[in-house]
This record gives C-alpha cells, structure tokens and sequence, in this order.
C-alpha cells in the first residue's frame, strides 16, 4: 500500500535563510514519528505543511485519498464560552458524524480523557486540561493521521503517560514534535532529525530514540572521517596548483576541475559542521547559610466556603537546604504553581508558617511569563542600554546574544518573530543576570531543542546553589534533582528519592486507596495524623547535637569535593575514581542527617 503522505524534495523559507532545502518525508500505516531538530530548524512548520496549513516554496506533498490530517498546535486556545462538551460536538458536526456512532465517539473519547465535567469553560481549564482537551478534539474526528506539536507542553505527568498509552494502542499514524526523550523513548517507532548537518536536511531512523542517537553518532562519525580526508586531498591540490598548474594540458584542466569541486564540497560540508551551543551558567551568591526555607505546618486552601473550598496541601513541614535539588511533582491543579509562589513570597499560606534566612535572593522562572512581542531582541537582552553586566564584566549585547546562538542581525528583529525556543532562550538569559541563592523553575523545559535542554540540565547540576523544579521531563527530573516532593492533589505531600519511587508510590496508592508515607520529610492531614511524639531522652540527646554532626559532615563534603577537583590529581585516574567514591560517602551520610534531623525536628513539635 502506498504511504499516506509523501513529501518529497520540498524547501521553505523566511526572507532570505532556508528553514530546511529538498527534503523528503514518507508517513506510511501505523508510524509513530518523533520529529526532533534544533530551535528554528523548521519543525513546526513542516508540520503545517503536512496538515497544509502552509505551501511549500518547493517540491510537492501528496496524500492518499480520502485522507483524514488532525493537528493540535503547540498552544492550544479555546473561544470564549465555549464548554468542553461543545469543542467535541463541533469537532464531531466537522466531520460529519452523527446518530448512534457520535454518541459512541463522544462516549469512549471523553472518557478515556478523564474529563468529570463537560459543562466546564475551555478557557477556564489549565493547561494541561486544555492540551487534554485540543487532543481529544482531534482524536474524535478519527484522523489517518494526527500532527502533534509539542503535546507534552503543559501535560502533567499523569497526562503524559495517558498520551503514551493512547499514542501506543492507537491505529492511526502520527508524527510528533517533542523534546521530551522519555517520551520519545516511550512512543515512536521512527525518528526524523531536521538539521542542516545532514546532506540531505534530515536523519531518518526506524526504531526508538536510543537507536536514533546510536545511528546518528555512526553517521556523525563517518562524515568526520570523510570531512578528515577531504581536507587532506584539498591540501594536496592546493599545493599542486601553488607549483604551478599548466593548464593547458586536458588532463591538468581536469584536475583543477576537480579540485575546485573538492575545496567546494569541503565548503558545504564546512558550513553544514559548523556547530555552536548555547552557554548557560546560573550566578549564584556565596552564601553559607544552612536552613533557607522551612515550613512549618503550611496549609494552603484555594476558593472560598461560601464557594466551595479546596485543600491544596495540608500540614505540610519542609525544609529546603543549602545546595537541596528538589523536583516538584504532582497532577495538574495539585498545587505545584502555588507552592512556588509561596516560597518566593508572592503568597501567605491560609495556615502555618514560612520562615526565610535573612537576605535570601529568589529567582523565579514563571512558565506563564511572557515577551513583548514588540520589543526587539536587543532591547529584551539589554533593556537598559548596549551591554549587560555579568559575573562582574561589562558584555556587548552582540556578545551576550551570541551566547544564546543569536546573531547581530537579529538584535533589529521583534520578539514576536522568534520561535518559540528562541524565546524561551531570551527568558533563560533575562535569569542568568540575576544572583541567586534560589532557582525557582516553573516549567522551564518548554519549547528548547534538546541540545540547548542538555545544556540546560548541565548548568542546573553545575549550580552551587538550591533549586526547586517543576517540569513534565522525566529526563530533567531524574539527571537534576536530589529529591522528589509529590503532590497527591487531595491534600496530602510526600517526598521521594526519584521519579521512579513517585510513580511506585501513585500505582500503589491507585490500587489500594491509602497513601504510603516515603521520602526524608513526612506531611499529613491535621484531621488525620496521629498525635505528636515527644522525643525520647536519647532522642532528645542526639537532637540537641545534630546540628553540629550536620555542620562537621558538610565540612568532610567540602574537604571532599575540593580534594576531587585538586588540578593535581587531575591525571592520577585511580586517585579520582577513589575521590569520588569517597565524596559520595560523605554526601549520603550527610542527607542521612538531614533527614533525621527533619524526623526529630517534627517530633520536637
């Protein structure tokens, strides 16, 4: 059977820079294909030209007949009103179903979905219920195919898995935008790189994306070895042309026919190779400064009596320490926005206490923060003249842009016109001017490549530094954080050693209805928890010491990590492995303390 779509040869452009040049994409029955390539590549908008929202410059794009394309856009947006029985049963007279078989359609769609109430507003869901929403008004207009870019944006992670398992067992095709890589890793049965490294503008490979990056290093690797001997056969005709060519001759006209040809197909593969990354590196302050922020019995209610009231977290005691990693996780409407505002201070707690260490500086990353789509991109790297000052040092904005892989000839251009990658690298450079004791991340994965995402995640764990984390990136979750503070969405909180360990205790609480308290720090319901222990005399004798027990373990950790990065025991291999298996000793002895150290203090009351 012929493919559903073949696209083959097909080039678009903005004013004068290519987006992609002659490439071609087949969907055929049943692929899953993962869509990937560097911010501005062009991914989004080769999706509209499937969906043919968008015409090519060049090449053509065919489908088979009676072809059936749904796409659901990076942001989804609802009309005013609108409810989300209405969005389906639109999205049902669009495609001209009716009788007994809507009835069924809408049934088993919505319910899959987990949507409770139907008479609900779209605009008035978050954003994972909209995403939810703009993918279930795709799904009932039974597509051959269904375009998805970026689904997992504004997903929860309960969402995200939902999407896996839907995308998994579904008989359509679809090609997906996505720089979540377990996603990938979960979902796709082909990958498909845009890059302009590729002769050809792209990388296929059928398999999952372990394999894809598998085939991409092999390739890479062949095309250094051909760069390698191209330039050594260039070398040579260039000094057999600087002895003198007789050109005269048919023969030597040949060869310097070929040796143009050779110094041109070096040039390409020069200008294809040519590689930058983005340079993230957080400030940090020198602040010794143990204990940041303790909450002490914080309860946070949402709504009021009269109109009905809902408990985000309830009697929740956490401590957040020097050089903490925490990753924030929990349903969408669990709280996870609201417990970053009130570490940052913008909200009062409806109950209990939040104490901060004097002269704290918080910086917060809102995953609702926008740009003025007006404003150039000079101004929004510089708002206050021609350079910015970082660690100290006065930088060009030229400098500076170029830091984030922008170039001089952007700085005229207007926000509005930057990718939505592009724009979240101007949010990340708006952060990186600001000294920080604490990063206060709120989604900031949205929208960046994957190379600018491993940066990221690098800068992160570089960060001397505390940090809390939200993000629906597993990968981020599992490579950055130290610690996992799970929002069950009824009330209650617990924290974790990992995703992995979140997710266990979610199906265990699926399964039996009760919550498994894990994790350093416990948290419970006030109409629940049973009566505070008072400690024990041996306990009362180790609590009055574990705060210098503390203070000497993160000595030993210092003296440790310093002893590691000594320049000369750089080249002594067997030195190092020893050092740093020490230094992971020392620092899981000292979270051991900190954990009980949490434990005493909740006795203590």
């Amino acid at each position: 059977m012929p493919p559903i779509v073949n696209a083959q040869e097909i080039t678009k452009a903005f004013g004068a820079n290519p987006l992609f040049q002659n490439v071609s994409f087949t969907i055929s029955d049943g692929d899953r294909i993962g869509l990937i390539g560097p911010n501005g590549s062009g991914k989004s908008t080769l999706l509209r030209i499937l969906a043919g929202e968008v015409n090519p410059d060049g090449g053509e794009v065919s489908f088979r007949k009676r072809t059936r394309l749904a796409c659901v856009e990076q942001d989804s947006r609802f009309e005013p009103g609108v409810t989300v029985r209405s969005v389906i049963e639109s999205a049902l007279d669009l495609c001209g179903v009716s009788g007994t078989e809507r009835g069924a359609r809408f049934a088993e769609t919505l319910g899959r979905a987990g949507f409770e109430d139907l008479e609900a507003q779209a605009t008035e869901l978050s954003g994972g219920w909209q995403k939810r929403l703009a993918i279930v008004e795709a799904l009932v207009q039974h597509p051959d195919i269904l375009l998805l870019d970026e689904p997992t944006n504004h997903l929860d992670l309960p969402g995200i898995t939902w999407l896996e398992d839907l995308l998994e067992q579904a008989a359509f095709a679809s090609v997906i935008v996505s720089h979540d890589r377990y996603f990938l890793e979960n979902v796709t049965t082909d990958m498909v790189e845009l890059n302009r490294i590729y002769p050809d503008g792209s990388l296929r490979v059928h398999g999952s994306y372990t394999e894809f990056l598998e085939k991409k290093e092999e390739f890479l690797h062949a095309q250094s070895k051909r760069h390698e001997a191209l330039e050594n056969l260039v070398h040579g005709e260039i000094e057999w042309l600087r002895r003198g060519a007789k050109a005269r001759t048919r023969k030597s006209k040949a060869r310097i026919s070929k040796a143009g040809d050779l110094m041109g197909e070096l040039a390409d593969l020069n200008m294809r190779t040519r590689s930058t990354t983005t340079q993230i590196d957080f400030l940090a302050t020198d602040r010794k400064t143990k204990r940041l922020i303790e909450l002490q019995d914080v309860t946070c209610t949402m709504g009021t009596p009269a109109l009905g009231s809902r408990s985000l977290f309830d009697g929740l005691n956490f401590i957040l320490t020097a050089g903490m990693r925490v990753g924030l996780v929990g349903p969408n409407g669990s709280g996870k926005t609201t417990l970053l505002r009130l570490l940052q201070g913008d909200l009062a707690p409806t109950d209990g206490e939040i104490r901060r260490a004097d002269w704290l500086r918080i910086v917060y990353f809102d995953q609702t923060r926008t740009l003025d789509a007006d404003v150039t991109l000079r101004r929004a790297l510089a708002p206050d003249g021609d350079s910015v000052v970082y660690r100290d040092r006065v930088i060009h904005v030229a400098g500076w842009a170029a830091r984030f892989l922008f170039t001089g000839e952007q700085l005229s251009q207007p926000v509005g016109r930057l990718s939505g990658g592009e724009r979240a690298r101007v949010l990340i450079a708006q952060l990186m001017l600001q000294p920080a004791d604490i990063l206060l991340l709120d989604e900031p994965t949205n929208d960046l490549d994957i190379p600018t995402l491993e940066i990221l995640e690098e800068s992160l764990i570089d960060f001397p530094g505390s940090l809390v984390l939200v993000t629906h990136d597993r990968y981020m979750l599992d490579r950055v954080s130290s610690i996992v503070l799970g929002l069950n969405g009824k009330g209650g909180a617990d924290t974790f050693a990992d995703y992995g360990q979140w997710e266990a205790w979610q199906a265990q609480r699926t399964k039996s209805g009760a919550a498994t308290a894990l994790g350093m720090f416990q948290t419970s319901s006030s109409s629940s928890s049973p009566a505070k222990k008072k400690l024990s005399y041996l306990e009362a004798r180790e609590y009055a010491s574990i705060e210098q027990r503390v203070e000497e373990a993160e000595q030993l950790v210092q003296a440790k990590r310093e002893e590691l990065e000594d320049p000369a025991n750089a080249m002594d291999a067997p030195h190092l492995v020893s050092a740093q298996a020490a230094l992971d000793v020392a620092q899981e002895s000292l979270d051991a303390l900190y954990a009980r150290w949490a434990e005493l203090e909740k006795k203590n009351g």
